[in-house]
């Protein structure tokens, strides 16, 4: 990768701070669309059934467009890349909430996805090149950061339908908006341009075969966390018998030490190496859900959801890091990671439901335990491959010396 000249410390804590503004407003447009989900639906007259359908569309258009992003960033470059894709992934927040029927809405969440997708592996790729030259770890608090936006997106997307705004105008404000912040944000990021004379990777391929092992311990990862997030609160409701508050508290305590764990998970890493961290991790969600599924009291459920929350924050993180440092195309590993988990990702809320209806919500949680516990099993894949003479903490999985 060329670009960038300046690489001064001073340089790369702006092009940090950056790339972090970036990651936030990614998030900001995730938060504030989910908010509106049931006014979209009231409005384009949807049943439980085809709004179900309609949300499969998101991540149908984000596995298929996400190839994409790495032939895009080697013709344009990653600053140029990332602020096109970043601009159409926040001006495509509007186009959900002018749908007037199922194939209108099912359209426009394609678009959403593929935008989303794309401009999630932008900014990852470059994530792991600033990662890089700075020679510590900062994807946790990238993804941190994220989920903060996705907090803030959230917060105002409550407040607007507690108002009873039209989402149509609160999106096409909210879009405008962080479409502002989104380019005074990539301003600031590192300008890398691939290697022009090398051939540019084609326009659709199969994840590489580098980014498979790695993507593989992304899915376990995301898997807990999707059916974490949709089931936990039924699961409490239905197999605990709790009232309606108690059962969101689950929820909240998840993506509440997920979010903590993020923002925290560098120092972890740059202390403990990604392996380590990823296995004590795996551990942490194993025992979530052994609470989840043997100890049948609320307490215990909500610590083992929590557990879960915190085991596995940092593995997608640490993943995308060990794709962009697995060959010699970042953007094109990284797609492929990304691509592996938003399959997880789309078919994990089903899947739980499933052997939930053939079996039970406790024997599906033990499907997500066993998941938790391949983390442990799998965590070495994520070994960084060390430079000849390197001692770069960034590049080894030792643990980082304590000081200045």
């Amino acid at each position: 990768m060329t670009g960038d000249t300046d690489l001064s410390p001073a340089r790369l804590r702006h092009a940090r701070f950056a790339i972090a503004a970036v990651f936030c407003t990614h998030g900001a447009v995730t938060g504030s669309f989910a908010t509106r989900i049931p006014w979209i639906q009231d409005h384009a007259q949807l049943g439980s059934g085809t709004l179900g359908l309609a949300l499969a569309f998101p991540a149908l258009g984000a596995a298929l467009a996400m190839p994409l992003a790495g032939r895009i960033n080697h013709r344009f470059g990653a600053r140029s890349a990332l602020r096109g894709l970043l601009c159409l992934w926040t001006l495509s927040l509007i186009l959900p909430a002018l749908a007037p029927n199922l194939v209108t809405l099912c359209a426009a969440l394609f678009v959403y996805g593929a935008t989303a997708g794309m401009s999630d592996v932008a900014m990852n790729a470059l994530g792991v090149e600033t990662e890089n030259r700075l020679g510590r770890s900062i994807m946790s608090s990238l993804h941190g950061m994220w989920s903060v936006g996705a907090l803030l997106g959230s917060a105002a997307g409550t407040v607007a339908a507690h108002l009873g705004a039209d989402a149509r105008l609160h999106h096409a404000v909210v879009a405008l908006a962080l479409t502002a912040v989104g380019l005074v944000a990539v301003r600031g990021v590192l300008d890398l341009k691939g290697d022009q004379e090398a051939q540019a990777p084609p326009h659709f391929t199969l994840p590489p075969r580098s980014a498979l092992l790695i993507g593989a311990i992304g899915f376990c990862a995301v898997f807990a966390e999707g059916a974490s997030l949709d089931w936990s609160a039924v699961y409490l409701r239905d197999v605990l018998h709790t009232d309606a508050g108690l059962a969101a508290a689950s929820t909240t305590a998840f993506a509440l030490t997920m979010a903590v764990a993020r923002l925290v998970g560098d120092r972890v890493v740059d202390r403990f190496g990604a392996v380590r961290t990823v296995r004590a991790g795996g551990v942490l969600a194993t025992l979530g859900g052994v609470l989840v599924v043997a100890v049948r009291h609320p307490a215990g459920a909500l610590a083992g959801f929590a557990l879960i929350g915190l085991g596995i924050a940092v593995v997608v993180p640490l993943a995308f890091a060990a794709a962009g440092r697995s060959g010699p195309a970042p953007a094109q590993a990284i797609a492929g990671v990304a691509t592996i988990t938003y399959t997880s990702g789309l078919i994990a809320p089903s899947a739980i439901g499933a052997v939930a209806d053939a079996t039970s919500l406790v024997v599906s949680f033990g499907l997500v335990t066993v998941l938790a516990f391949a983390l442990v099993l799998g965590a070495a894949v994520l070994r960084p491959k060390q430079a000849a003479g390197s001692t770069d903490p960034i590049n080894r999985d030792e643990p980082a010396p304590i000081g200045p």
